[in-house]
């Protein structure tokens, strides 16, 4: 390990290289087509290329085919091990002054034990997905969660697709509308305990740091506002969106979030995203601890 270390630390300190490695970070536990990064880092396809050779060669991300296309995810083991290294042989194990100062929990074992937790959910359009989780934990959820949702580049409407799934679910439609995500940023802004990104665009996009270092997920999935085809078809894609978010957002609700310290709530919430249909998401509630 100690032989890596030098390689890399100079491999993400090339500003482009360490923008693909943050990218990935965030679309965790996703596997990104080289052609998304390209798009979303404004990289010509050969760049793209030398840069992500040099991560992998690193040890930072690895690749993987899937039919004509190349996937790219973090090596989150070999991640993990080089920010222990630093803390445990550079820092001497010294927390206290290696750790974040805002952020003195992360090397600890405290759990979260708020009364209620502040939730946002991010995505694009803030038309459909986000709007989606947000009204299905606000109900799921209880007394347990303040909810929002948000967009990067909000529609100035709701999808009405969306809404017709959610008012024939028995959901009050009335109080959800189109937002910023600047609204729930600067001062005066909630302090959120969790952020949840659940389109890739979102994810990609390098916004802020938040207050407070909250405990954040990519839980992605397809847009259903791209559905071609006929009402039908359009609505079918819809009530998928809501049913596979419906599904994580159960697994989250029945997370014993009090009880869990912070790294065993992020493998969590990561193992929750990574799950693709119901029975994943099953058993993804059940294998918190880490």
């Amino acid at each position: 390990m100690e032989g890596l270390i030098p390689s890399r630390l100079a491999t993400l300190g090339h500003p482009q290289r360490l923008a693909i490695f943050r990218l990935l970070m965030r679309r965790y536990p996703d596997r990104v087509p080289a052609g998304e990064l390209a798009e979303a880092l404004g990289l010509k396809a050969s760049t793209l290329s030398a840069y992500l050779s040099a991560l992998m060669q690193a040890g930072l991300v690895t690749q993987e085919r899937a039919g004509t296309s190349l996937r790219y995810a973090i090596a989150i083991t070999e991640v993990r091990r080089t920010f222990d290294y630093l803390l445990l042989d550079c820092c001497r194990g010294r927390p206290e002054f290696c750790s974040p100062v805002s952020l003195p929990q992360i090397t600890g074992t405290t759990a979260m034990t708020d009364p209620r937790y502040k939730v946002l959910f991010i995505c694009t359009g803030n038309s459909a997905r986000s709007i989606f989780a947000e009204s299905i934990l606000r109900k799921e959820g209880g007394d347990r969660f303040d909810v929002y949702s948000a967009g990067t580049r909000p529609y100035s409407e709701l999808n009405p697709f969306a809404l017709e799934v959610l008012a024939q679910k028995g959901y009050d439609v009335s109080v959800l509308r189109s937002k910023n995500v600047s609204e729930f940023q600067g001062e005066y802004a909630p302090k959120f305990d969790f952020v949840f990104t659940v389109c890739n665009q979102a994810a990609n996009e390098d916004c802020p740091a938040w207050a407070g270092q909250p405990v954040s997920a990519h839980w992605g999935m397809p847009d259903p506002v791209n559905a071609d085809g006929t009402r039908v078809q359009k609505s079918l894609a819809f009530h998928q969106a809501y049913g596979a978010l419906y599904n994580r957002i159960r697994a989250f609700t029945a997370l014993p979030i009090s009880s869990l310290d912070r790294i065993s709530l992020q493998k969590a919430v990561d193992d929750i995203g990574r799950a693709r249909d119901a029975g994943d998401v099953g058993t993804a509630q059940t294998g918190a601890p880490a």
